[in-house]
């Protein structure tokens, strides 16, 4: 029994003609014997879909189908008169097949970019291009603030130098022009997308072309100053805590942030004070802080 010709294409019977036109480049690109040389399964069901296309690419054809004239195949159905189209990819009667009909040379131009030859597809071999390739990549949090070279391979096993430039962010795909699958016919290749995922870091925080992170200093360097090395991403700096510094400052160290890829600017590091008290109070200091407090009237809840 001639299968249903809506059913091979996978459009509903209420399809128009450019949902079955569309339908139909679409699997001959899949299943078109240059795509696929040695694929018998795939030569079989492009058969098929030609077939069907030959039949409801045609307004008569299609209207003669559904009203039961016609099978699958375009041959009359019993107690129907008249002779059958021969329909079909290499017709049973000789007769015209979907690479003459329909226009089928103008689908297969479209999208191949060649001419009809004898199989319905471009004259000898078509031009296509190769297929994109992607790829995820894990990078360290300061391997994408000051850029890094890493070797990657690619799902078709091929293996990849790929230089990450610094400032990538986390999501960021960069494009590597022709390191794709190769072209079929001789057409470009495609290209290879890596997206970049950034591991976080304990240590530091970005937003936007912004570096934060967090000082811990002692209560007695914020009460008397201190000069403290605080880390960056890109290395250490010596940061002067004033007198007096309270938990939740932030200081800015400029030109310390991220390098942004689009425009140059270079952002910067702000660091946060956070006063740790230490893991005992001893006597010495708990009597300093009750003479002191006696002393003075400091309410830090107090506004004003």
């Amino acid at each position: 029994m001639a299968a249903d010709p809506y059913s091979v294409l996978g459009v509903a019977k209420t399809a128009t003609a450019d949902e079955i036109r569309q339908a139909f480049r679409r699997l001959a690109k899949e299943l078109h014997p240059d795509v696929k040389p040695n694929d018998a399964a795939a030569s079989e069901r492009f058969k098929k879909v030609s077939q069907a296309y030959d039949i409801l690419g045609d307004a008569e054809k299609r209207r003669r189908y559904d009203r039961g004239e016609i099978d699958g195949t375009g041959e009359p159905r019993s107690g129907f008169a008249g002779a059958g189209y021969g329909a079909g990819y290499g017709g049973a009667h000789g007769q015209r097949g979907p690479a003459d009909d329909l226009g089928f040379g103008d689908i297969f131009s479209e999208i191949f970019g060649g001419q009809r030859g004898p199989r319905g597809g471009a004259r000898g071999s078509f031009r296509a291009r190769g297929q994109d390739l992607r790829y995820t990549l894990e990078v360290e949090f300061a391997e994408a603030i000051s850029g890094a070279r890493k070797r990657v391979t690619m799902p078709d096993s091929s293996v990849l130098d790929l230089t990450v430039p610094a400032g990538v962010t986390d999501g960021q795909v960069l494009r590597l022009r022709g390191k794709g699958a190769a072209g079929i016919g001789g057409g470009e290749a495609g290209d290879a997308l890596v997206e970049i995922k950034v591991r976080p870091s304990a240590a530091f925080a970005r937003v936007g072309d912004d570096i934060h992170s967090k000082l811990p200093v002692g209560i007695d360097e914020a009460i008397l100053g201190a000069k403290i090395e605080v880390q960056t991403a890109t290395g250490s700096v010596n940061l002067t805590i004033p007198k007096g510094t309270s938990s939740g400052r932030i200081f800015r160290l400029r030109g310390k942030g991220v390098k942004n890829t689009t425009t140059g600017r270079v952002g910067d590091h702000l660091v946060t004070v956070e006063i740790v008290m230490p893991e005992e109070i001893d006597d010495k200091l708990a009597y300093f802080m009750s003479e002191w407090r006696q002393a003075h009237k400091y309410d830090p809840r107090q506004k004003g």
